[in-house]
């Protein structure tokens, strides 16, 4: 299918050294993926980036910082859904229509709702491989939560991602809970019993779809960082991605954090972004 690409300058969102557009390319099922566009306005090639998000339906901005460092880059939604409407269409769509659509279809690998949005992010890569400000050899994608599940899942199935950096990845290890440990989020199989989802279409809809299938394909260095005390995304369910990953991987831990950063964790992952920027060469150690 072509790109279909559609784009918008916002001079409001844009600075002295980076113009911001808004953009939308066709995806699976003639939906659109819809992102926010940083672009160095400076002439000439650069590596590009895409961003992409955590669980949850939200208005998200551009990732001016590193575009200002000298990247393009590209944050994306999942949803389908442009990101120039007003807050409380995307609190009302959380509230409403997508409330829960991690669940969508689970019965179903062709129709579960983390289909489109897998095939959306290599969309995306589509567009930004497409770019003459390409450099036409560096992309790397990073995120955290959902963000960091989609990182490795689009490093996973997309040979021209170069480099990742994934905090605290989701959806791994979903199916855990069935074995007596703590599975990922969502958490969909936590309950068990009559009227659970845990029925075998959906344990093995979960399977085809989780992080760990992505991570034993990976090829490109990657950063990844979490903490023990993170009840959202469990350290067992990301260990069990990251242990099967045999591309070079170096992990960050801050032992006592949560589900999210601290600011050393997002100094280091910044500063091996920046490092991918200036020398096309990730470090890792």
């Amino acid at each position: 299918m072509p790109v279909d690409t559609r784009r918008t300058l916002i001079p409001e969102l844009s600075t002295a050294m980076v113009d911001v557009y808004h953009v939308s390319m066709l995806n699976a099922g003639r939906s659109r993926v819809f992102g926010l566009l940083a672009l160095p306005k400076a002439a000439g090639k650069y590596p590009a980036i895409l961003g992409v998000p955590g669980a949850g339906v939200h208005k998200i901005g551009p990732m001016i910082e590193l575009a200002e460092k000298g990247a393009i880059t590209l944050a994306i939604d999942i949803h389908g859904i442009p990101l120039t409407l007003d807050p409380d269409v995307y609190a009302a769509l959380a509230n409403g229509a997508l409330n829960g659509y991690w669940t969508y279809n689970l019965d179903s690998r062709e129709r579960y709702y983390y289909r489109r949005v897998y095939l959306g992010c290599v969309r995306a890569n589509d567009y930004l491989t497409s770019l003459p400000e390409w450099n036409g050899r560096d992309l790397a994608v990073t995120g955290g939560s959902q963000g960091g599940a989609l990182s490795i899942v689009t490093a996973g199935l997309d040979p021209r991602v170069k480099a990742l950096a994934a905090s605290y990845p989701a959806l791994s290890d979903m199916a855990g809970y069935t074995e007596g440990r703590a599975g990922g989020w969502p958490h969909v199989f936590r309950a068990a019993g009559e009227g659970s989802h845990r029925t075998p279409e959906k344990l093995a809809a979960a399977a085809y779809y989780d992080v760990v299938n992505f991570a034993r394909r990976l090829k490109a260095p990657g950063m990844y960082s979490w903490g023990y005390n993170d009840q959202t995304c469990p350290p067992t369910s990301m260990y069990a991605a990251y242990n099967v990953i045999r591309a070079p991987k170096q992990l960050v831990l801050a032992l006592e954090t949560g589900h999210g950063r601290v600011p050393e964790q997002t100094d280091v992952i910044n500063g091996w972004l920046q490092e991918f920027i200036k020398t096309g060469q990730p470090l890792v150690q």
